[in-house]
């Protein structure tokens, strides 16, 4: 991940590892929420029994938390982005040389990927360019 670590960012890390014992360096915010990616072994336990640990950190933090697991690498960019975008569905998508393309299933899926002011398809091409090194574009 190229992306500079802020002290918002220390800060959750910190206490994600503090709550559920489990160490990672991702996490980013999409769509008002916070996202930790941790690597495939440790997803139950970062939730812990019943979601436990999610609930104590929606508490403190006071967003919606998500916890995916980490890709690892270009073939598992299509599940780690529905992972990503859940509830909202897309139609296809296409990894091309130099970018990602995302077919929308219709204009309100469209519009739900975009997002007010394009904020989440910024937000999402942040996050792909930061993993996978790949330009996104949705149509």
């Amino acid at each position: 991940m190229v992306r500079t670590i802020n002290r918002d960012d220390i800060r959750h890390l910190n206490l994600f590892n503090k709550i559920t014992h489990v160490n990672t360096r991702f996490c980013f915010p999409y769509n008002n929420s916070i996202i930790f990616c941790v690597p495939r072994g440790q997803l139950s336990r970062a939730l812990g029994e019943e979601g436990k640990n999610i609930y104590e950190l929606k508490r403190l933090l006071g967003k919606r938390i998500k916890v995916i697991p980490q890709p690892l690498g270009i073939q598992d960019a299509k599940q780690f982005i529905i992972n990503i975008v859940r509830p909202v569905t897309f139609k296809g998508m296409e990894i091309h040389d130099k970018e990602i393309v995302i077919t929308a299933g219709g204009m309100q899926n469209k519009a739900m990927l975009l997002g007010r002011n394009k904020q989440r398809l910024l937000e999402m091409q942040e996050i792909v360019k930061d993993f996978f090194g790949k330009d996104l574009m949705i149509i």
